[in-house]
């Protein structure tokens, strides 16, 4: 709407009728129809076509006012090529070659008092106003653009972070849910062959597990389901590694433990390190039985060292076929490797299991 009002505009202002007013022009004469109606319309279509061609239509904007004293084409024109261009030296070029072209005859038949408000109007002020339209443009177009990756690049972040959220909650749904039901099913072995009071107290223990196990399945279900934060409660470390010693004790399982903590240990350090033993002492209990097991933390200087090995156990057939996931081992190492450590889970020449985490204590895993 806009281009076409400005074109139709720039054709009627070229029109000998529009420009007989001016006295400032190259030839003072009466063309003929057939001249000046083919040029007002070159001139109204390269202003239709200006914000493609702005070189195009200065041009042909200077040509009409050489021949038909056409000024509203040339001021259009000086502020489209500097609107379009947005360049100081391209907008200058333009600038001198307008004046030139615009300013002799004015100068010549007007001097200089009067042509040079005339020249500024007409050459320099739409040349600024086209320049600082142009250069505003570009500016919110950019400011736009960076909004926008932004947004993009923040959803991208919320995503990922819930991605590793989840990836975070199977893991600890596997730790924990893994280490309950292992202990049921091992207290219903034992159950099969006790009878009086054992068998009260055994299932009053199976009963405990199962409702620890729900407790924790609710915990972390509530956690996905929330639409805002929720409040957790804090995650076990070391200090409750001899709670979960002592609950593989009451399974028959002889097990040390000997943890030298030292210095403060970050939480998150703590945390994947309870997660490790969990997984270790778990695994014994499925794969190894009774056997042997020793659970050794030690603070070195800029490390936590965490050692569990058993040895070969006696385990019955039906406690070596309880079920894994296959994810286990997996769900530590990466859980290690998160807090900047490494894990290593390997048989021992003797027939046992050994898994070995080194995790580096300072401030990047603190976080």
């Amino acid at each position: 709407m806009v281009d076409g009002v400005l074109a139709t505009g720039c054709a009627v202002a070229t029109t000998p009728f529009a420009a007989s007013g001016l006295i400032y022009g190259y030839f003072r004469w009466q063309p003929p129809l057939w001249f000046w109606l083919p040029a007002a319309v070159l001139v109204g279509v390269a202003a239709w076509f200006r914000r493609g061609r702005p070189w195009w239509f200065a041009v042909t904007a200077l040509a009409g006012w050489v021949a038909l004293s056409g000024i509203f084409a040339v001021v259009l024109a000086q502020y489209t090529v500097a609107e379009r261009t947005r360049s100081w030296r391209l907008t200058a070029v333009s600038t001198v070659g307008t004046l030139i072209v615009v300013g002799l005859p004015i100068w010549r038949l007007g001097g200089l008092d009067a042509g040079l408000p005339q020249c500024v109007a007409v050459c320099v002020a739409p040349a600024l106003l086209g320049l600082y339209v142009g250069t505003r443009r570009q500016l919110i177009s950019e400011m736009r653009e960076r909004v926008e990756r932004a947004e993009q690049e923040r959803d991208l972040r919320v995503r990922q972070a819930r991605s590793d959220e989840r990836a975070q909650i199977a893991r600890d749904m596997h730790d924990v849910v893994t280490h309950r039901v292992s202990l049921m099913v091992l207290h219903a072995t034992a159950l099969e062959a006790t009878r009086g009071r054992d068998a009260t107290a055994v299932a009053g223990r199976i009963g405990t597990i199962g409702r620890a196990a729900l407790d924790e399945l609710r915990s972390v279900v509530s956690v996905l389901r929330a639409d805002g934060a929720v409040p957790l409660a804090p995650q076990p470390g070391l200090a409750d590694l001899a709670d979960l010693v002592d609950q593989t004790r009451a399974l028959g399982v002889p097990v040390l433990l000997d943890v030298e903590s030292g210095a403060p240990t970050p939480a998150l350090v703590q945390h994947a390190v309870y997660r490790v033993v969990q997984e270790a002492l778990t695994n014994v209990r499925k794969h190894a039985g009774d056997a042997a097991t020793e659970v050794r933390v030690r603070r070195e200087t800029d490390l936590l060292r965490l050692v569990v090995l058993n040895r070969v156990g006696t385990a019955t057939g039906r406690e070596r076929g309880l079920p894994g996931g296959g994810h286990g081992l997996l769900g530590i190492a990466e859980r290690i490797r998160l807090v900047g450590g490494e894990l290593t889970a390997e048989p021992t020449a003797d027939g046992g299991f050994l898994v070995e985490a080194v995790v580096p204590v300072d401030e990047r895993s603190g976080r």
